[in-house]
């Protein structure tokens, strides 16, 4: 006999609850309880308030809701008003803590950092070399209300109409806009949200740091003709191919040229660049200084990109010293050998880095860098890189959790963290940047 199919869940969305306010939570939110116990993620809020929050997704009996803070009853002493027009429950999603004082975002970036490292890693900031601070990005301190225009790099959505403007938090819709506060200088003078982007999906728009290059990359949609790009400025225009998903060039360059630690970049396709205009340089300063190169050191430079800190580690390590680059991404690797034709020590090979690895025969190293995607490098990335013997280990993370976990594998796998350094680079969003520099635990220098 067939058994009766369940009954659908009731939804919650649009419920209103008054709830007090707990502690700040990794993805831009605080958590809260409803009268029921049931959870709340609640965006729009801060620790401490008392708000009536309206469920934006969830039903009943589920591990968890999602929802807004639309009333603040007690606000926090960290509240502001919301230096951007376009921030607020059920608008762009782009930014968490307009809400927030800068020093209270830094604040709850850091208590989100702490807990993540105590929860998946079993490490106190003590343990870990840190002293619980966050740093901003030189020139990122402003005062209360005003925002840093940072962001170099810039995806518009389009609407039917052909507005540009930013999605909505977990949504596809999207919010048109008339200006980002947080876009860099050099975006906003292109002056996209002017335009009608009609038969476009999306337009980015990039702003290279140190030169003066500007680019803008168009995905139309199925069958669209691509626009006549005329802009505020001079710029080259790519788009992307809807069948292979491919980056091609319409006019001007098919690259940016970025420059940090004293080099110039090329980065071709839209390829990644760290997105903040002080991040390059603050990220080299930083694994430098962890991993005290010296001349004649053998280094992996892992998840390369274009080869920024590859570059930076054959400039201190020299003639006698040899750096390995390893990058997935075809183009990204075209231009890291580009970017290093000057260094006859610098090997960059392509593949993923679990399955290159592996294939080099390389038994013993001196130093390692490591910046991974968002998901971290994982058990066995990191139990292969623990059998190299290397004296240090710098490890970039955009995600604290995924760092946490992966500090758990260098731990099983006999590295200590000497330190950890966490830059706000993301100001108003609730991202951070890590720098984890790693060493055996049985033996210092």
């Amino acid at each position: 006999m067939q058994a009766e199919p369940a009954e659908p869940r009731k939804s919650l969305v649009g419920e209103e609850y008054e709830v007090e306010v707990g502690p700040v939570a990794h993805g831009g939110h605080c958590v809260a309880r409803t009268p029921d116990g049931q959870v709340l993620f609640v965006r729009h809020a801060l620790p401490g308030e008392r708000v009536v929050a309206r469920v934006t997704e969830g039903e009943e009996g589920a591990r968890f809701l999602r929802a807004d803070a639309v009333t603040v009853l007690d606000a926090s002493k960290d509240r502001i008003d919301a230096p951007c027009p376009y921030a607020g429950p059920g608008r762009c999603g782009g930014c968490d803590w307009q809400h927030a004082k800068p020093g209270a975002q830094r604040r709850l970036k850091g208590e989100v950092v702490a807990e993540q490292l105590q929860r998946l890693a079993g490490l106190t900031p003590e343990e870990a070399g840190w002293d619980g601070t966050v740093m901003p990005a030189e020139g990122d301190k402003v005062p209360a209300g005003e925002v840093p225009s940072w962001r170099t790099r810039v995806q518009y959505a389009v609407t039917a109409d052909g507005r540009a403007g930013l999605r909505r938090h977990r949504s596809h819709e999207v919010e048109p806009i008339d200006r980002c506060m947080i876009a860099a200088e050099g975006v906003s003078e292109l002056g996209i949200e002017k335009r009608d982007w009609t038969g476009m999906d999306s337009v980015e728009a990039i702003a290279a740091t140190g030169s003066q290059d500007r680019q803008v990359i168009l995905t139309p949609k199925p069958g669209a003709r691509l626009p006549l790009v005329e802009l505020d400025r001079p710029v080259s225009v790519m788009r992307v191919d809807e069948r292979s998903g491919g980056v091609h060039r319409v006019h001007g360059r098919p690259f940016v040229r970025e420059r940090a630690d004293g080099r110039t970049y090329r980065v071709g396709g839209g390829g990644f660049w760290q997105v903040h205009p002080k991040a390059a340089d603050t990220l080299v300063t930083a694994v430098m200084q962890g991993l005290l190169p010296r001349k004649g050191d053998m280094a992996l430079d892992l998840y390369c990109g274009v080869g920024l800190f590859a570059g930076a580690l054959a400039d201190r390590v020299g003639e006698a010293g040899a750096v390995l680059g390893i990058e997935s991404g075809k183009r990204a690797v075209e231009d890291a050998r580009h970017n290093l034709a000057d260094f006859p020590r610098v090997r960059i090979e392509q593949g993923k880095v679990e399955s290159v690895l592996p294939r080099t025969g390389i038994t013993e190293v001196d130093l390692v860098v490591l910046d991974p995607p968002r998901a971290g490098a994982g058990r066995k990335t990191v139990a292969h890189l623990t059998s190299l013997g290397a004296r240090r280990i710098a490890y970039v993370a955009c995600d604290p959790a995924a760092l946490a976990r992966d500090l758990g594998y260098f731990r099983d796998g006999g590295y200590k963290v000497r330190t950890l350094r966490v830059f706000d680079l993301f100001p108003m969003t609730s991202h951070v940047e890590c720098v984890a520099i790693l060493e055996p635990a049985a033996k210092g220098l």
